[in-house]
């Protein structure tokens, strides 16, 4: 579904990606993991379109879209959960899920109807779709942030840290939904989380340190353990 072949990206002069070579599969969950600051989020955004890469090729379902805007990777069906959520504070529940139509079409966002698995996968939004963005809980943001996602029907999904700052109960609904997502909707999945929660859900994953993939592997024929001295240093 995804192929990255080579890709290097840079921030000014000063390059933060060398050479990454990364695959994810039709209707599996990749993970990435790696500490703060070696490049995972720069990752993402050079993949869904944010960042412009330096030297290398982005394969998606078949289609080389390195030269392509974010607008037209999120047409051919790549969506993104972004870190820190980006809701629309005064927006309700249900226009932040109609705002992904806008962006996808030139048509009206009302002629289109927000999907019935995205309330079906978060029903809380469904009860509090009249509520402002802003009011609510850091984990309905979470869930209101990967529910627009999915109004667009993609067929690639990227969360980068979708745990973060939130209360257990709630971590472990988005587990199941990440579960659902991929089995049911049958979504490609690419992942950044801490390793304890990837390694029950990812059929592959990667390890970058320094801008550089140093590992990879699957966490059916491997021990999170072995993955551990490479977080660490």
């Amino acid at each position: 579904m995804l192929a990255l072949e080579r890709v290097t990206a840079a921030y000014g002069m000063s390059p933060v990606l060398y050479d990454i070579d990364l695959r994810v599969a039709g209707a599996e969950t990749t993970s990435l993991l790696g500490r703060n600051g070696v490049g995972k989020t720069t990752l993402l955004r050079t993949i869904v379109g944010l960042h412009p890469v330096l030297a290398g090729k982005i394969v998606f379902d078949g289609q080389d879209i390195t030269k392509m805007k974010a607008f037209e990777r999120a047409r051919r069906g790549i969506g993104y959960v972004p870190q820190g959520r980006g809701i629309f504070p005064h927006l309700t529940v249900e226009e932040n899920l109609r705002v992904a139509f806008a962006a996808f079409s030139s048509r009206d966002a009302k002629e289109y109807s927000v999907p019935s698995y995205v309330y079906e996968l978060f029903p809380i939004l469904q009860k509090l779709r009249n509520r402002q963005g802003g009011l609510l809980s850091g984990g309905e943001q979470q869930q209101l942030a990967i529910g627009r996602a999915l109004v667009t029907r993609p067929k690639l999904l990227i969360f980068d840290e979708p745990t973060e700052g939130i209360q257990p109960s709630i971590v472990q609904q988005i587990e199941e939904a990440i579960r659902r997502i991929q089995t049911e909707l049958k979504v490609s999945i690419l992942l950044v989380e801490h390793l304890d929660f990837v390694w029950s859900i990812a059929d592959q994953f990667y390890v970058m340190r320094k801008g550089r993939i140093v590992d990879e592997g699957s966490p059916r024929t491997r021990e999170a353990e072995s993955v551990v001295p490479l977080l660490s240093v």
